[in-house]
């Protein structure tokens, strides 16, 4: 089983329902048998939230502090690194908010460079407020990448039912098209291929590729990137030895449920893959960020001002972060175990042949 691991999450919007689906998730005693919880934030904050929800009985045992290397194995233990007089306004998107968002992602980031936490779950922040406040980055994703110094990475949406990921992340849909490359699609596969194997433990990883426009295309009737860019790509990461099939037709595809044929899905925009995960799994999605040298997770749900401090927030996919952050450590751990040649790997004497490279309506 390994050492118990440190889980640093941040509080992302304070005025959001980051705190409530946080403590919701801790709550349960058995949370601590699994993990040491580390909530980048406040104090003040944390009870503020605590005292509008009622329906949990046991007590909820905190360790306020003021570094991560002294944390209690047994506790909730939070990292004030936001000012004593914060203001909390519950369902607002504020300055303050913002800004306490960026200190707490900030302070995480410092933390598990350092060591003092094993993996990093992100509560949702409100992106354009904390663009305002002088972020300079369109998301998590992309600020993590940047911090870590890695080239490329992928969001990949995970539930026990699909892995769906993204060719292009947050960038306006009218842009899709002239970003979309050959180059680009490969570089998502190949990241996919490797993140399935060493943070899923998914041995010759089965990938299908979706086109961009109606029908793929229909022949080129109503676009051409399926024909000219999607195909070419799914081809030659079929001669690199990658699963890849497709492109498919997106509304097929998922309509008919093929996507359980599939280890995980590679859609071409953000709302065509994640539109449909959140349909069929929004209650316990999580977005992993695969390509990065930490472990970074995080619910499927923003920041939700509508119900803040309402009591009203479902804390499963942030259960499910915290249960996924650290199942992918796991694997990650019993994979570079293996490479090293500490054990024997052992390949299977036949190996899948793929068809892929064909456009499926």
């Amino acid at each position: 089983m390994g050492k118990k691991l440190t889980v640093g999450i941040t509080q992302g919007d304070g005025n959001g329902i980051g705190y409530e689906v946080i403590i919701k998730a801790l709550a349960d005693e058995r949370m601590l048998d699994l993990c040491t919880p580390v909530i980048y934030g406040s104090s003040k904050i944390f009870g503020f939230y605590r005292k509008q929800i009622h329906n949990i009985d046991q007590p909820v045992n905190t360790n306020v502090i003021t570094s991560a290397q002294d944390v209690h194995p047994k506790r909730i233990n939070i990292v004030n690194c936001l000012p004593d007089n914060i203001f909390v306004e519950p369902g607002q998107a504020t300055p303050e908010s913002a800004k306490s968002a960026m200190t707490s992602l900030q302070r995480a980031v410092e933390d598990i460079r350092d060591g003092y936490i094993d993996v990093l779950v992100t509560a949702p922040i409100n992106k354009r407020a904390m663009v305002n406040e002088g972020f300079g980055y369109t998301g998590h994703t992309e600020y993590l990448q940047e911090q870590f110094g890695v080239d490329d990475v992928v969001m990949i949406m995970v539930s026990d039912r699909l892995k769906v990921a993204v060719a292009t992340g947050h960038i306006p849909l009218k842009d899709v098209p002239s970003v979309l490359t050959k180059d680009l699609i490969l570089r998502k596969l190949r990241l996919m291929k490797s993140s399935l194997e060493r943070d899923f433990g998914i041995n010759s990883p089965k990938i299908a590729v979706l086109g961009l426009n109606p029908h793929c295309g229909d022949g080129g009737l109503l676009g051409d990137e399926e024909q000219q860019i999607i195909l070419p790509a799914v081809q030659e990461a079929v001669g690199e030895g990658i699963n890849a099939f497709g492109p498919y037709s997106p509304d097929g595809f998922f309509g008919l449920g093929n996507y359980s044929r599939y280890d995980a899905i590679l859609a071409m925009y953000h709302d065509q893959g994640l539109t449909p995960f959140k349909a069929i799994a929004f209650e316990d999605g999580v977005n992993f960020t695969a390509g990065l040298p930490i472990v970074r997770t995080s619910p499927d749900h923003g920041t939700a001002y509508e119900m803040a401090g309402r009591d009203m927030a479902d804390p499963q996919s942030m259960m499910s972060s915290i249960y996924t952050a650290i199942d992918i450590y796991r694997h990650r751990e019993a994979y570079d175990e293996l490479v090293a040649g500490k054990m024997d790997i052992k390949m299977p004497d036949t190996e899948i042949k793929p068809k892929g490279g064909r456009i499926i309506e």
